[in-house]
């Protein structure tokens, strides 16, 4: 699918470009933030072509696209023509998740160019290990200043996206985070008196370059001024008053408090995770590459990254960039087993790009596509990190430009004086025998026996050790389909979740329960029951997917109030008791306890027809009428 058509089909999807409260985009995914996440139809978006899978964490709707996000980023701000697009969402959720939002919405824009500046730092440190570069020469400076320009000015850079995020004018946030690397201020630190005066109030004169937390409090400072001031001026002259005012407030205001606090705090938090990393280096680094990966699915490792800044701001290098680099290498490592066991053709270019995309320090399309649904290769590719991220953590190795970890980042592991040591080869060792063990072990063991045909291919049929016998599938012209419930019924038009009301996902009916009970429609298999036990999926001996999906928005419940009597992969008959719940907690508990039940494959059909004539039914009444006249 082209990433026009997959950038309209993914709005359609998320519930249309009303239901966006802001996006913006990672190295690999589109992040959502939605007014209504029930209107987002996940299940669609993950078989549209083109996408990897959908994640919610941190109260974003996370879409995984992989190494062309930024593409289909682009088309759909052509087509949605989103004008607050990574503006603060006004969604509620949890500090926590506000807090991870914030960061990954702030370094985002800015991670292409801290990536770029690191590798030109490597190799320049590369080329003066072999005496092609030398110190201070002409063309040292030049690239010097190209790759240290991201870094040295990086206020000036998060200053524009911070106030972008916080809604304020984010050229203000740029001018702003200029203020605190402005050559008159960085003049001033050359002397010996640290301690200005600025209208009789002294100011403790520090360095920002580099810094990271000083511009982002002063640039959400600013946006409330901002804010506060367009609400009270006129129209004619806010846009100039304004950042005047929020202006000479807040820079003058970041010399005098904000910055040397901020800054204080942060140089000792940096210093407290190098203390607890002393304390043990080798179980932190094993415990950090082992829990990598994991961090990474949910997004919560942005809220290392401004540690791993304050690290070079404060010490010139990090400790934590180079523990990284197992985490990514085992689970290459992982799915380049995958690909050369699969003989199904498409795994296997599946797997193949997904090597290449995990070489230059991609991982999504390895764990969502491949890793992560077979289970064990994702699962080896933790384990194996820690023993890679252990060699590392006993040598204590460093890095000395912050890096997106790829196989360019080795050279970012050379310090300026291009001197190689036992720190260096420490990580190689640690990332190539991650890659080796992980490769080596999920060949041999990662595949488990319920997946071996899909990795296989039909023809490894007789090789399975797979007993499970499959349903025996009829694919009937005509059947019915039995009520599994006893209650009211009700058309789907009705139901209050559009993408049930609307049929994305399929035809069918609904019923409000007046019995807590669910029993099996047809003859068939449990293909699949939902963790929260809330949904539950068949697949019937004529060939019809049906999914029963109780209540509405249950499950956040969890798993509260419901019993499940079967598990997926059961053969069940009509009437057999797949789960029971109780009506009255459910509802007690302010949830709808309406039940679509929806025949998934329904594009298999020429037509699905109700045919119950009534109100209420009782369940094994016949309730929905299949037809296929063409094959």
């Amino acid at each position: 699918m082209k990433n026009k058509e997959l950038a309209e089909s993914i709005i359609q999807y998320v519930g249309g470009k009303d239901n966006v409260i802001s996006l913006v985009h990672c190295a690999t995914r589109l992040r959502f933030v939605l007014k209504d996440d029930n209107k987002a139809d996940d299940a669609t978006i993950k078989k549209l072509t083109g996408v990897i899978t959908v994640v919610k964490s941190g109260g974003q709707f996370q879409v995984v696209i992989g190494n062309h996000v930024a593409d289909v980023f682009a088309e759909i701000m052509k087509l949605a023509n989103f004008n607050n697009a990574g503006d603060t969402p006004s969604k509620k959720t949890g500090i926590f998740s506000k807090l991870i939002d914030l960061v990954s919405s702030i370094f985002v824009p800015a991670l292409a160019i801290l990536v770029a500046g690191g590798i030109i730092k490597g190799l320049m440190a590369l080329l003066q290990t072999f005496d092609y570069l030398q110190l201070n020469s002409p063309t040292y400076n030049i690239l010097n200043a190209i790759a240290d320009a991201p870094f040295y000015y990086l206020p000036v850079i998060l200053g524009y996206s911070a106030v972008k995020k916080f809604g304020g004018n984010p050229f203000v946030g740029l001018a702003m985070g200029a203020a605190l690397v402005h050559p008159s201020i960085t003049e001033m630190l050359n002397t010996k008196d640290l301690v200005v005066d600025f209208f009789n109030i002294p100011i403790k004169l520090i360095s920002y370059s580099s810094s990271v937390f000083p511009i982002i409090l002063a640039s959400w400072l600013y946006s409330i001024l901002e804010r506060t001031f367009n609400k009270i001026m006129h129209d004619s002259f806010k846009k100039f008053i304004s950042p005047l005012l929020g202006m000479l407030i807040t820079v003058p205001l970041t010399f005098a408090v904000f910055g040397p606090i901020v800054s204080i705090l942060s140089d000792g938090v940096a210093g407290g995770i190098l203390y607890i990393y002393e304390l043990n280096s080798v179980i932190a680094a094993m415990i950090l590459s082992a829990f990598w990966q994991i961090l990474v699915m949910f997004g919560i490792h942005w809220g290392f990254v401004p540690f791993m800044m304050t690290n070079f701001k404060a010490f010139n290098q990090d400790f934590m960039g180079p523990i990284l680099f197992p985490a990514v290498f085992a689970q290459t490592g992982a799915v380049l087993a995958i690909m050369l066991r699969a003989k199904n053709q498409q795994l296997k270019a599946l797997a193949s790009s997904s090597v290449l995309s995990g070489i230059f320090g991609v991982t999504e399309p390895a764990i969502y596509g491949i890793n992560l649904p077979l289970k064990r290769p994702f699962i080896i590719g933790c384990l194996v990190a820690s023993i890679g991220g252990g060699i590392i953590g006993y040598y204590k190795s460093v890095i000395y430009s912050f890096c997106f970890v790829s196989v360019f980042s080795f050279l970012q592991l050379i310090p300026s004086t291009g001197i190689i040591d036992e720190r260096f080869y420490a990580v190689v060792v640690g990332s190539i025998s991650s890659f080796a063990l992980a490769c080596v072990i999920t060949y041999f063991f990662g595949i488990p026996k319920d997946k071996l045909s899909m990795v296989m291919g039909d023809d490894s049929t007789s090789d399975s050790d797979v007993t499970e016998t499959p349903v025996k599938v009829n694919k009937a012209k005509q059947s019915t389909i039995d009520s599994p419930m006893t209650g009211k019924i009700i058309p789907l038009s009705e139901v209050n979740d559009q993408t049930f009301a609307s049929e994305l996902m399929g035809k069918g009916a609904a019923i409000i329960p007046t019995v807590g009970q669910a029993v099996a429609p047809a003859d068939g298999e449990v293909v699949s029951l939902f963790r929260t036990k809330h949904a539950i999926g068949l697949l019937t001996n004529t060939g019809a997917e049906i999914l029963i999906h109780i209540g509405i928005d249950t499950v956040k419940l969890d798993g509260q109030y419901f019993t499940a009597h079967v598990q997926t992969g059961s053969k069940v008959k009509k009437g057999d008791v797949l789960v029971s719940f109780d009506i009255d907690a459910i509802t007690q508990a302010g949830y709808e306890i309406t039940t679509p039940i929806i025949i998934t494959n329904s594009d298999d059909y020429d037509d699905i027809q109700c045919i119950f004539n009534g109100d209420n039914i009782q369940n094994g009444e016949a309730l929905l009428a299949l037809n296929k006249n063409k094959e």
